[in-house]
């Protein structure tokens, strides 16, 4: 097809055999997008694609992605916030004409069903770090590294010291957005044996905090290691509960979570559901 689209913030260049999202570097583009800078997404990664009325006179040009295509969407889980989904292009409601142009045109190529044997869109490049609450991480491409911040990290992990994970010892990633309550980026190993305990307490998790973290660098980061995993040969492990936890750490946690509803850093929404949660595990 050779033509191009552009909406706000992202530009989709239409080839025959895939799309080209070029995203903006601007002050109100999402982080996120500029941290990709640009991405190929193969037609075969792509399941359908939809056109939807946005808001304030815009309209949505989404392709939607097949389960286990894209390593970046299967790391986020779902705990992407809408505007930073890096497979919608909004655009002008007065170009919805051509935009149904392009997605008919799209729609005719697409042969890709159902879930991707193996990841068809290129993982965010090594090396990468972030500096998380507790600690630094880092990816050179074939081992993940933390090294423990000694003002956040719990007497656990400086017990257990720096942590290296070799790629081939590992079964998955988890990653739990920071933009919600208690987040934190876990290894999954592959002799795991016992159910993994609270984050903070992991030596194989690195916990986030407001400003440490942020999605923008722990999310490619999470996909990169996830695709290297994948690589390797190994399935990513499904999360196994962790225990319960001890009545006075969740009596901390409801008091640390207090003090961040007070300060205005989480809603009454937010607090309601998360103080839900703690009790929960009594």
């Amino acid at each position: 097809m050779g033509d191009v689209l552009a909406g706000f913030h992202a530009a989709w260049e239409f080839e025959s055999d895939s799309v080209l999202i070029r995203y903006e570097r601007g002050i109100r583009t999402p982080r996120l997008f500029q941290a990709l800078g640009e991405r190929r997404i193969p037609l075969d990664a792509i399941a359908g694609v939809t056109l939807t009325p946005g808001r304030r006179g815009t309209v949505v040009l989404r392709a939607e992605p097949r389960p286990g295509a894209d390593p970046l969407m299967d790391a986020a889980a779902g705990q992407l916030k809408e505007h930073c989904d890096p497979y919608r292009l909004v655009l002008p409601a007065g170009r919805e004409t051509l935009a149904e142009y392009y997605a008919g045109e799209l729609r005719a190529l697409l042969t890709g069903s159902g879930p991707a044997e193996h990841h068809l869109v290129a993982a965010p490049e090594a090396p990468l770090h972030f500096k998380a609450y507790d600690g630094k991480a880092s990816f050179d491409g074939t081992s993940v590294s933390f090294r423990w911040s000694w003002t956040g990290a719990s007497s656990a992990k400086w017990k257990a010291g720096d942590q290296s994970f070799p790629v081939a010892g590992l079964a998955g990633v988890e990653w739990r957005s920071p933009e919600v309550f208690e987040g934190y980026l876990r290894l999954l190993p592959r002799d795991a044996v016992t159910p993994a305990v609270q984050a903070d307490q992991d030596p194989a998790a690195v916990v986030f905090g407001l400003g440490y973290g942020p999605v923008h660098e722990s999310l490619p980061f999470a996909a990169a290691v996830l695709a290297a995993v994948r690589r390797a040969g190994t399935v990513a492990a499904v999360p196994v509960p962790g225990p319960r936890r001890d009545p006075a750490d969740i009596a901390e946690r409801i008091r640390h979570l207090g003090e961040l509803h007070q300060a205005g850093l989480v809603t009454d929404e937010e607090f309601s559901s998360k103080k839900a949660e703690l009790l929960a595990e009594l």
